[in-house]
Formats: structure tokens, C-alpha cells, sequence
């Protein structure tokens, strides 16, 4: 489908490129112009060269394009228990409520439940996930049906997987839709044996690909990790060798200069996940510090059990009210910084190369932003006015490799919401009563 966005305010998230006024050109998957209105004479003579017939045309009505929001850490499946099990410490909240009920699922249950958060993605302008769940060939199903972009990570754990089927799915899905990347993970030090970590470890050094997993989230977890092994879990992990190529950390909370200089020499991310830190009492990360080293922060919202929102814009205003609150220091993290980490540090975490930026070539991942409604106006500063102030009911539009999925409050994703609901229903009620 050939789609041309005009009369646009245009924020392409390119370094030094400031928001300027102009129209996107999308044919297929990919954008093939952004830059400045065309005048009439130029405009016609470059559309025919590049043999675009245009399949729909969007009056953008001075509203805001830029690239969509990486969500750079879910557990999709996990819609069904949001508010389920809120107000209790993460170690209790896992053992004595989550992982039993996870036991009742089924992958129809998964399925659906995906398609639930997929939902409330595309409403709050994310146009991609990092998803680590149980069952990921149903979450890729369900992402492929409904047309949202996922990097799936395993979650193999003592428990689920094995470090064979991890080999399997990677190479599975980093060959079977445009829509689907794969990338090596584990849960966490602590729900996998030494054994475990080290076949895992093996299996990246074999296909030299980066490992990801949650690390250093709470204060108890490092203690039983130091008891244990000695170390942190970053440098006990490191020291196994499962970080040789890069990865990253969900969370990061109870970090120490040791762990951030393995962070730092293997060219890891830290994904923080402020909102779920926050409901769950695990701290607040130093993230002003990562950003002094130099150490590339993405963020995510975690999954709807813990968070229990999926939305970018509340874990772009946390991760920098938290941040000032921690240094007592208004001017330690600024919007642009943070909008950054939403965008473009989340498609490198992700290893999106063509998901970053608004730029010829790169995949058409735009989302719109209403500046006309009133927690936009006035416009001083359109970046910061996203951060600070900014919310759900300002996406406009969402659109994933040139498909627009969401627009004006109705989705276009070939299945109805309603249905999803009821579904969602149901299975909430077998699993819980």
C-alpha cells in the first residue's frame, strides 16, 4: 500500500535534526521520502519516478509524526492478571501468585491475551515489543495476525525450555516473517542453575549473538546471588561468559561500578522498567549514572501483572521524575534524552536497525501525536510537552511497516475488540473464578 502523510510536523529522531514541517511518503513496507512539502512541479515528477499511485493520502493537520515507541521489555501474556495480584513484594508476587496460575495456561488462553496487550499498545503509539513469555511461537502467531512487531527472547528457566528448543526457535524465527526477530535470553540468575547458564552461554558463543535477561532488580536477588557465587549477578553472569557478544538487562535497579564497567566493555543495554519497579517496591534505578558512562538506556513497561499499564508515556515521565528524585537534581535527566531511550536506544536494544529513525529507506513504524489537544498546548516545546505531559489520548495514528493499525480511536487489525474481550473474559474466569 503507497500512503502519503502531509501537512505534517515531523520529528525524524535523527541526531541534530530539529522538528521541522513536511509530508512522509510510505510504498510497501518502507518510507521512501520525508523531508519538506514538496512544491506542485517537483512533487509530481518525484512521484513518478519512484511509480507511486497512492492508495491513501493523510491531511496530518499540523499533528505530530515521529517513529513509534519500542517497548523494550513485555510479557504480553500476562494481560490476565493485571490486578490480580498487586501490593505484594516481587519474590512473593512470582511464587505464591503468578507462577502458579501461569501453570493453568494453554496457548489459546496466550494467544488471546497477546492480542489483548497488542491492543493496548497500539493506542499508546508502541510499534514494537521485546516480548519473553511462555509459548513464543503463540505470541508470534498472534503478532504476525494482528500485524504488530515483535522480538521475541526465551525465558527458559529451570522450569520451561531447554537451551536446544532456545537454539530451535532462534533459528526459527529470525526466517519466517518480516514482522519477527529472535534473541537469546534466559529469565534470571536466580531461576536457573549454574548448568543452565553455562549451555546457554555455549549456545551464544556458537551463533555469537547477544543474551538477554532480568538482572539486578531487587536487593534480595543480588544478596542471594553474592551468598551463592560471590558476585553480582551482572559479573557472576559475565564471568560465565554469557555476555561476550552484547545483551542487555531488564531492570538494573542494584547496580554497582563493577557491574556497570561488564555493561560498559560488552557494549550491553540496560532496559529499565520504572513503573513496575515502582509498584512492586524495587527500587529506583540509577539512570543518571548509566547516561554518565555512557551506558545506553531503553525502557519498557514489563508486563500487566506488574505494571499494571502498558504505556510509554507514564515510564517516559517516571524514568525521569525518578531519576531527579534519586540525585536531587532537576537538570540530571532531560526530556530529549529520555524521548530517545522511548525510540531510537529501544530499536538498537531490539537490534531494529530499520525501526530507529523517520528516514528514507527505514521501516515505516510512525505513530501521529495530536498536538491540538490541551495537554499540548501551548506548543513551546513539543519534545519536552511528550515527556512531561503527554498521554495515550494524544496517539492519532499508528502504524506498523506501513499498515496503519490504529487511527482516530478505531482499529484496523482484523479482529474485533470486542471478541478479544470476551475472550479475555472467559479465560479470566476459568483461571481464576
Amino acid at each position: 500500500m503507497n500512503i502519503r502523510l502531509y501537512n505534517a510536523r515531523i520529528l525524524t529522531m535523527e541526531p541534530d535534526r530539529p522538528i521541522f514541517e513536511g509530508e512522509i511518503w510510505i510504498k510497501n513496507e518502507r518510507i521512501v521520502y520525508v523531508g519538506e512539502e514538496k512544491v506542485l512541479k517537483s512533487f509530481e515528477e518525484e512521484k513518478q519516478a519512484l511509480q507511486i499511485h497512492w492508495d491513501k493520502e493523510v491531511d496530518c493537520e499540523r499533528n505530530l509524526l515521529m517513529p513509534g515507541f519500542k517497548n523494550a521489555h513485555t510479557h504480553s501474556g500476562m494481560t490476565a492478571f493485571r490486578s490480580y495480584a498487586d501490593d505484594l513484594p516481587l519474590q512473593k508476587w512470582l511464587t505464591e501468585k503468578i507462577f502458579p496460575m501461569e501453570k493453568k495456561l494453554t496457548g489459546e488462553d496466550i494467544c488471546y491475551l497477546v492480542k489483548l496487550a497488542i491492543l493496548e499498545y497500539l493506542t499508546g503509539g508502541i510499534t514494537a515489543i521485546f516480548d519473553m513469555y511462555l509459548m513464543p511461537a503463540i505470541t508470534a502467531q498472534a503478532c504476525m495476525d494482528m500485524g504488530m512487531r515483535c522480538v521475541l527472547t526465551s525465558g527458559l528457566n529451570n522450569f520451561t525450555s531447554s537451551a536446544k528448543a532456545m537454539a530451535e526457535e532462534y533459528a526459527k524465527w529470525n526466517n519466517t516473517s518480516p514482522l519477527i526477530s529472535y534473541q537469546l535470553g534466559f529469565h534470571a540468575e536466580y531461576t536457573c542453575s549454574k548448568e543452565l547458564l553455562k549451555k546457554v552461554a555455549s549456545l551464544a558463543h556458537r551463533l555469537q549473538a547477544p543474551v538477554y535477561a532480568h538482572m539486578s532488580e531487587t536487593k534480595a536477588e543480588v544478596m542471594e546471588c553474592k551468598k551463592k557465587y560471590g558476585m553480582t549477578p551482572p559479573m557472576f553472569l559475565d564471568s560465565l561468559g554469557l555476555f561476550q557478544f552484547g545483551g542487555g538487562g531488564y531492570h538494573c535497579v542494584h547496580m554497582f561500578s563493577d557491574d556497570m564497567r561488564i555493561f560498559i566493555k560488552r557494549g550491553m543495554y540496560v532496559i529499565t522498567n520504572p513503573g513496575s519497579n515502582t509498584k512492586l517496591a524495587s527500587g529506583i534505578a540509577p539512570i543518571a549514572d548509566y547516561m554518565k558512562k555512557s551506558i545506553p538506556v531503553a525502557i519498557g513497561t514489563d508486563g500487566a501483572a506488574s505494571n499494571n499499564c502498558l504505556d510509554m508515556f507514564r515510564e517516559m515521565f517516571l524514568v525521569t521524575g525518578l531519576a531527579k528524585l534519586k540525585n536531587k537534581d532537576a537538570a540530571c535527566l532531560d526530556a530529549a534524552s529520555v524521548l530517545k531511550m522511548a525510540t531510537v536506544n529501544g530499536a538498537q536494544a531490539m537490534h531494529l536497525k530499520d525501526a530507529d529513525v523517520l528516514a528514507e529507506g527505514k521501516l515505516a513504524d510512525i505513530i501521529m501525536i495530536d498536538l491540538k489537544q490541551p495537554n499540548m498546548q501551548p506548543i513551546h516545546n513539543i519534545e519536552k510537552n511528550i515527556v512531561y505531559s503527554g498521554s495515550k489520548q494524544n496517539v492519532k495514528m499508528t502504524m506498523i511497516g506501513g499498515r496503519i493499525l490504529y487511527m482516530n480511536g478505531s482499529f484496523y487489525v482484523g479482529e474485533e475488540p470486542a471478541s478479544i474481550y470476551k475472550e479475555t473474559e472467559r479465560i479470566v474466569n476459568r483461571l481464576i473464578g
